[in-house]
């Protein structure tokens, strides 16, 4: 079916690119290992031994051999809060002089939310969105309302507006994921996006602040946004280079293979501690490389969204 120009023209260019994802991870999904964990997801679910019959869907039992129980549709509601991080680090890694970038931290997770939003609004279920760096610079309440999935779209497509070099926003998470964590006044799913990159920020803090998020009885997902090969690999041509703190400016001219050894310790240690308590709170640590695609990100939240249920 073609759409017609004043169709296309409801949507925005991110809300089509987020029904495209949907639609394309849907179809994978009868293609794979989770063929029948398709789009009816939101109105069945499992039938348990001993559950009364009446409500088993028997003409999808007849399509799947397995028995479904209807689920009423206060049952489905699920209210899930979406958080990213905005932070300069986030803009990593910056495009060439004169373009524009293409691809990078904030721009995957910007489009990873947008299709996760299009996910829920097919299932009926409320979702807002956080925004933090410095601050928390936009929080929304979870709703379920076309025009609330209109305000969500547009407050991502500005997330996506061209940053300058000048700009130099730090990460301060503590204080947001505190804020989030007392604001969202019902059990909730919360699914952050950022590289964990805090400034200035003892480890033991970011840790409680996470784990203030789970005291409150709230779900987590924390994708953790990398490029792995630059960030987790060091994978640099053995020559000279500036790196630039992307949120203070400060610059270190050095050649890789002279810190290459130190920088993977560190780094590995500290993606070991942040794996490590995210498993001590409960908390689903999800490993999301910017250059690897969406399924990475959709599928654990529908596996999640399942157990909930």
């Amino acid at each position: 079916m073609q759409l017609d120009q004043q169709q296309l023209q409801q949507f925005s260019h991110l809300e089509l690119l987020a029904r495209q994802v949907v639609e394309g991870f849907i179809t994978g999904l009868h293609k794979s290992p989770f063929h029948g964990f398709s789009v009816e997801f939101a109105e069945h679910r499992l039938y348990n031994t001993g559950e009364p019959t009446k409500h088993i869907d028997w003409k999808l039992f007849g399509r799947t051999d397995k028995l479904f129980v209807k689920r009423y549709e206060e049952e489905t509601n699920l209210r899930c809060q979406i958080v990213i991080d905005d932070s300069s680090s986030m803009f990593f890694p910056l495009p060439e002089k004169g373009k524009t970038a293409e691809n990078n931290k904030l721009i995957f997770s910007v489009h990873c939310a947008a299709a996760l939003i299009e996910l829920l609004r097919n299932q009926r279920d409320a979702v807002g969105l956080s925004v933090f760096s410095e601050s928390l610079e936009v929080h929304t309440p979870a709703r379920s309302s076309v025009v609330h999935h209109k305000m969500l779209f547009n407050e991502l497509e500005k997330m996506l507006a061209p940053v300058t070099s000048e700009t130099k926003r730090k990460t301060f998470a503590v204080d947001a994921l505190h804020q989030i964590a007392e604001s969202i006044h019902k059990r909730s799913l919360v699914i952050i996006f950022s590289d964990m990159f805090d400034s200035g920020t003892e480890g033991e803090e970011l840790f409680s602040a996470l784990q203030h998020l789970r005291h409150n009885r709230h779900e987590v997902v924390l994708f953790h946004v990398t490029d792995k090969s630059k960030e987790l690999e060091f994978d640099f041509e053995n020559r000279p280079y500036s790196f630039i703190d992307l949120e203070t400016g400060e610059e270190v001219k050095v050649n890789p293979n002279e810190i290459k050894a130190t920088y993977l310790d560190a780094i590995q240690t500290f993606k070991k501690e942040l794996a490590l308590r995210c498993a001590q709170y409960r908390i689903d640590f999800v490993e999301a490389d910017i250059n690897e695609g969406y399924r990475q990100v959709l599928l654990p939240y529908l596996l999640k969204r399942t157990r909930m249920l």
